[in-house]
């Protein structure tokens, strides 16, 4: 199979977006095996749910839009956690924003998803997917964050 990560030449199309950390239970994550094909970013490597926001939506109805349609989840129980900004200047674009959001679901609600994206879903702890080579950085990053969410503090 041929692996479109990297030395691709097609043109990827960067833009805001809204995401969700879905956890199953106590520090496990539901994640998206993406698709292995050109023209996304990170394809064949595990990420969270959600997606571009499209014109005219704010972020919580993009993240339930694509949360729809790749899950079948209809969820209004997401609270916002974060967010990434992501400067695209060096390609002559500017920056876009990846909306950090989270979710519960227990393990009832996971036996009635339907995978409507992606190649695979699977339910991962927290040290599996930090030490896992293919798993979106940024993603991998937000997953860090919420891990240690509790031990994170200022010093000034």
């Amino acid at each position: 199979m041929t692996d479109f990560f990297l030395g691709r030449e097609e043109t990827l199309a960067p833009a805001d977006a809204a995401v969700a950390l879905i956890t199953v239970g106590h520090g496990r994550y539901l994640m998206q095996l993406r698709d292995q094909k050109p023209g996304i970013f990170y394809p064949g490597h595990w990420g969270v749910f959600g997606g571009a926001i499209d014109m005219g939506e704010t972020p919580e109805q993009a993240l339930s839009r694509e949360l729809q349609e790749e899950l079948g989840l209809a969820t209004s129980l997401v609270r916002y956690f974060t967010a990434f900004t992501i400067d695209f200047s060096y390609a002559g674009l500017g920056p876009v924003e990846r909306h950090y959001y989270e979710a519960q679901i227990g393990d009832p609600d996971l036996a009635r998803l339907r995978l409507g994206e992606g190649r695979e879903m699977r339910v991962f702890s927290a040290t599996e997917l930090l030490s896992m080579p293919r798993v979106v950085p940024y993603d991998s990053l937000a997953i860090w964050m919420h891990v240690t969410r509790d031990s994170i503090r200022l010093s000034r």
